[in-house]
């Protein structure tokens, strides 16, 4: 017991350290150097100057995303031409027939639209791989949606699912089969 305490009392004299400060404060014996190296006091004018500069940097740049008195009803247009395309994921409850005797399993896949020729066509996605692809038909209609970019499926007649699409260039609808 003698042998722990006495270890105990040695690590604890050893590794607490006594520092004292001489005459003054114990920052007097840093002097004039800093942590930063070498560098000259700045005037009042100076600072405000570098403020400045930088405060005309954060202005300029550009946001994506419209954040409160900084959006306006002018650059609505414009933010959403900068947003850029966004992901169109949607949720496959059931097995979908596609008219060529294959089919589209349950699951989560990307929705790109695509207009070529006159014609629309809808294809899924999972990660880079192109699952199946399905012809539309373009419409003015916005399917009562919130918002420009979305995509959906809504029950139509027997075993018939409507998938609707909508984005910036157009809006479309697919009439598909559900796989038995």
């Amino acid at each position: 017991m003698k042998k722990i305490l006495s270890i105990l009392f040695s690590f604890f004299v050893l590794t607490v350290g006594v520092s004292y400060a001489e005459d003054g404060d114990i920052w007097d014996n840093y002097g004039d150097q800093n942590f930063y190296g070498n560098s000259k006091a700045v005037s009042d004018e100076e600072f405000d100057k570098a403020l400045e500069s930088k405060m005309k940097k954060k202005k300029k740049k550009n946001k994506n995303i419209p954040k409160g008195s900084e959006f306006h009803q002018a650059n609505e247009t414009q933010s959403i031409n900068e947003a850029g395309e966004e992901l169109n994921i949607l949720c496959v409850p059931v097995n979908i027939a596609l008219r060529d005797s294959r089919f589209i399993p349950v699951g989560h896949y990307n929705v790109i639209g695509e207009k070529k020729d006159g014609r629309i066509s809808l294809k899924l996605y999972q990660a880079h791989s192109l699952i199946g692809e399905m012809p539309a038909i373009e419409t003015d209609d916005d399917f009562n949606q919130d918002t420009v970019n979305f995509v959906k499926i809504i029950e139509d007649k027997d075993n018939k699912l409507k998938l609707i699409y909508g984005s910036i260039d157009f809006n479309a609808y697919s009439i598909i089969d559900v796989a038995e």
